[in-house]
């Protein structure tokens, strides 16, 4: 198993992606991997969310994969079941929290406040998902929680773009941002995986400003 710090400090980028056709999944994922993205959050906003999990784990070799848009227990029994390595949640509920707790595989719970990430830490977990990132504060926000609590990294998602990126990267509370802009829907409704692969690269290579 891996810890959450090392899936989070794998790629500075990690990609969230929504899979509308199940045979995208594998050549999408192969060529996130190949650009040098190798986390990547899958969300469970489909219907074949869990299947692109299940297949990429299974084919794709030096991904990472994790459940993204965990929200119910159910969903964490069934994205264990489909092979993720990870769990990625956009907010925190106790029961949601305690189903998490009880499996072998780390959870990113999303928060937007210093009080959820207090709730958080209660339990020990000191790695979230800070979301909606922009609409939350952004890195004024982030910046305003490092005071008082820095023992608390995040992955801002939400509103990150290759623009802004490496501003949320600079910030010493964060390990990780998390983006689509290198699944443009176009690229993807055309399934051009070397122009994906090339903005993956682009993402890989992102560093603080």
């Amino acid at each position: 198993m891996k810890a959450i710090e090392q899936i989070m400090t794998s790629s500075p980028v990690i990609p969230v992606i929504v899979i509308e056709d199940i045979n995208d999944a594998v050549p999408m994922a192969k060529a996130l991997v190949a650009g040098g993205l190798s986390v990547l959050e899958v969300t469970l906003r489909t219907d074949c969310g869990l299947q692109a999990i299940a297949n990429i784990k299974q084919e794709v070799a030096g991904a990472i994969v994790g459940a993204g848009t965990v929200i119910t227990p159910q969903d964490v029994d069934k994205a264990v079941a489909a092979g993720a390595e990870f769990l990625v949640s956009p907010g925190s509920t106790p029961t949601l929290i305690d189903a998490a707790l009880n499996t072998t595989i780390p959870l990113l719970p999303g928060v937007a406040s210093p009080s959820e990430a207090m709730l958080l830490l209660e339990q020990g977990i000191s790695h979230m998902k800070f979301f909606p990132a922009q609409a939350a504060g952004g890195i004024p926000m982030l910046k305003s929680i490092a005071g008082p609590l820095p023992q608390i990294k995040f992955c801002p998602t939400g509103g990150v773009s290759e623009s802004n990126a490496p501003d949320f990267l600079a910030l010493p509370n964060v390990l990780c941002v998390g983006g689509t802009w290198m699944l443009d829907a176009a690229l993807v409704a055309a399934r051009d995986w070397s122009a994906i692969e090339e903005k993956a690269r682009n993402a890989a290579q992102l560093v603080s400003a």
